[in-house]
């Protein structure tokens, strides 16, 4: 069971859709294109078109798993009194003062570009069920961190 937003589903929904709908015939497309050019044993369009369909299908598979066992999160019961998933949560590095902003999101919608963190990373796990002014140190890959919980919201 993996939990996601109602725009996270939305997303992968359109993403199968795509792939369902025009990735597909089109790489059957090429395929077919391939084995008419003759000798399939030395044609690498053909292997690399069924390389690509093996992938695309893989790809289609996994999405489907995702949509299919999916539950929405339900974001008007999100609470801030304590760190958990989907909140923002604003910290404070002590070492070197610097602030950051964090949304916690499920796996499949991370995007650090747009500040959102996968709950499964060190950072989001060290911060889960952790309230304002408390400090947190979190092990990550250059060494342990000390962070102050500044703001959590929505």
């Amino acid at each position: 069971m993996k939990y996601i937003t109602e725009a996270g589903l939305k997303k992968l929904k359109e993403e199968l859709h795509q792939l369902e709908t025009f990735e597909r015939p089109s790489i059957s497309k090429q395929i077919a294109e391939a084995r008419d050019k003759g000798d399939l044993s030395e044609n690498a369009e053909y292997d690399a078109a069924k390389e690509a369909q093996g992938l695309l299908e893989m790809r289609i598979a996994k999405l489907q798993d995702t949509v299919a066992n999916s539950r929405i999160i339900d974001e008007s019961r999100i609470d801030t009194s304590k760190v958990q998933l989907l909140n923002k949560v604003k910290i404070k590095n002590l070492k070197n003062k610097a602030s950051m902003t964090y949304t916690l999101v499920p796996e499949s919608e991370a995007n650090l570009k747009e500040g959102k963190i996968s709950i499964s990373t060190p950072i989001a796990k060290g911060l889960l069920g952790k309230e304002v002014g408390d400090q947190v140190e979190i092990q990550v890959p250059n060494g342990l961190m000390t962070f102050e919980i500044v703001e959590i919201s929505i």
